[in-house]
């Protein structure tokens, strides 16, 4: 059975809690990206911002991109899967969740993420039209 690790997308990157959300917008244009995962100082998962956090919960109220931090943004409890998970255990997590992104850690340690794209390579039709109906029935 096909892991986490098996279709994540290997190298992800994230920032600090403490880096603007500047830094974190060029770096998501370096990236050809629309998430990073923020860490705390242990280097550990604790939260995740996306491009649209960015413009929506930021710059649409007026805030300093340049003078706001990631970890101002964050809410709630990050998730995440196990590398080894099964992927019908990923897409339970992104079902149940409504998400869309999801780091993959090994070891207590970032090392990749799982995004649409992902799913969209390594499943079949049907698995995809599930997950599909899943996640955005609601929207």
């Amino acid at each position: 059975m096909a892991t986490a690790k098996d279709i994540m997308h290997p190298g992800a990157q994230w920032v600090s809690r403490q880096d603007t959300l500047e830094h974190a917008a060029r770096l998501m244009r370096e990236l050809d990206i629309g998430a990073l995962p923020i860490s705390d100082e242990n280097d550990r998962l604790c939260g995740i911002i996306t491009d649209r956090d960015i413009v929506v919960k930021a710059i649409a109220l007026g805030r300093d991109p340049a003078r706001t931090t990631c970890s101002e943004l964050c809410e709630g409890t990050p998730r995440w899967v196990e590398a080894d998970a099964g992927v019908d255990d990923v897409l339970r997590e992104l079902e149940v969740r409504q998400i869309k992104r999801l780091p993959v850690i090994e070891d207590k340690r970032l090392v990749g993420m799982i995004s649409e794209a992902d799913i969209g390579r390594h499943l079949s039709d049907h698995e995809i039209a599930e997950f599909v109906e899943s996640v955005y029935a609601g929207q």
